[in-house]
């Protein structure tokens, strides 16, 4: 167990929890720029939960532990999730068990927690948002695993560190006809995870579009101050997902400091760049309507099963 490797590993849950608030204060300002206006600042998020941190708790009445360890648990399993994706490095101590399925399924764990506390709130919006959030959880969920299963089959395994490390050594995977359109399903699948547009917009609270947001309305204080950190770190995890398996370059694949200082830079890079994109995308993009979601979701799925299609096939299985 190499000091590298420890290192490597504290290093991309230290990038993602500390670096998701600037992620998604660079991404408002993105987006204020392309519209016109000054824009809050790329601290802005920061202050939002130093601010929120500082108020007293308030739990409705005749909620349960659901309610009150949803934060916390969102929080905890997109750490995990940050710490076992090859972010930075393949050859982590914890590369073993970054394994696809274990990652989806904190992934979901973290996305059903909060449902259950929209459940618990027994208010009408949070109802309504759980339900929402699952729908589409049920359609995310497998387009992730088998999207990223198309990466795999050339790699002969689901563990994601040999997959990067794959398509490191063998970039040409990356332009084949399989990887293109896997990369289009994930694509998808991450905006809808995350909940952005076309899918979710983060900045609304209308009553008949929100799903996010209406889960999280019975939150205020450091509770309401985790669930967004939260949200803000698994938009960091899944972009930086995206970029590990599409455009893998410069993540290190050998225990040495200068390819994990490299591999830091490039990852700040590489998500910044992509969260650039999507602001700038949503400026143009309009949220479909709710019923038209599933729609979206099941063509991302498909993409993914031609992918996986497309990828069996010129293995040469």
């Amino acid at each position: 167990m190499s000091g590298t490797g420890l290192t490597a590993v504290a290093a991309q849950i230290v990038v993602v929890i500390g670096g998701a608030p600037l992620l998604a204060g660079w991404m408002r300002q993105v987006r204020a720029r392309m519209e016109g206006r000054a824009g809050a600042g790329i601290l802005q998020p920061w202050r939002d939960t130093r601010k929120l941190l500082r108020k007293e708790p308030i739990t409705p009445i005749g909620t349960g532990p659901a309610f009150r360890t949803a934060p916390a648990l969102l929080v905890a399993t997109t750490a995990v999730v940050a710490a076992l994706v090859p972010l930075l490095s393949t050859t982590t101590p914890v590369s073993a068990h970054a394994d696809l399925i274990l990652v989806v399924a904190l992934l979901a764990l973290g996305t059903v927690a909060l449902a259950l506390a929209g459940l618990d709130s027994g208010t009408a919006f949070g109802g309504m948002g759980a339900s929402r959030e699952m729908t589409v959880a049920a359609l995310v969920e497998p387009t992730i695993l088998v999207a990223v299963f198309a990466f795999s089959i050339p790699a002969g395994s689901t563990n994601l560190a040999a997959i990067v490390a794959g398509a490191v050594r063998e970039p040409s995977r990356l332009a084949s006809p399989a990887g293109l359109l896997a990369t289009a399903a994930l694509a998808v699948a991450v905006l809808a995870e995350t909940g952005r547009i076309p899918v979710d917009n983060p900045a609304t609270h209308l009553e008949l579009t929100m799903v996010h947001e209406a889960m999280v309305l019975e939150y205020s204080g450091p509770d309401l101050a985790l669930v967004e950190l939260g949200a803000q770190m698994r938009l960091t995890v899944l972009l930086g997902l995206l970029a590990s398996l599409f455009a893998p370059w410069g993540i290190a694949t050998d225990a040495s400091w200068p390819a994990l200082a490299v591999a830091l830079a490039a990852f700040v890079v590489k998500v910044a760049v992509l969260g650039a994109v999507l602001a700038a995308a949503e400026v143009f993009w309009a949220k479909v309507r709710l019923f038209r979601v599933p729609e979206l979701l099941a063509g991302s799925f498909l993409l993914a099963l031609l992918a996986v299609t497309s990828s069996y096939f010129l293995s040469g299985e």
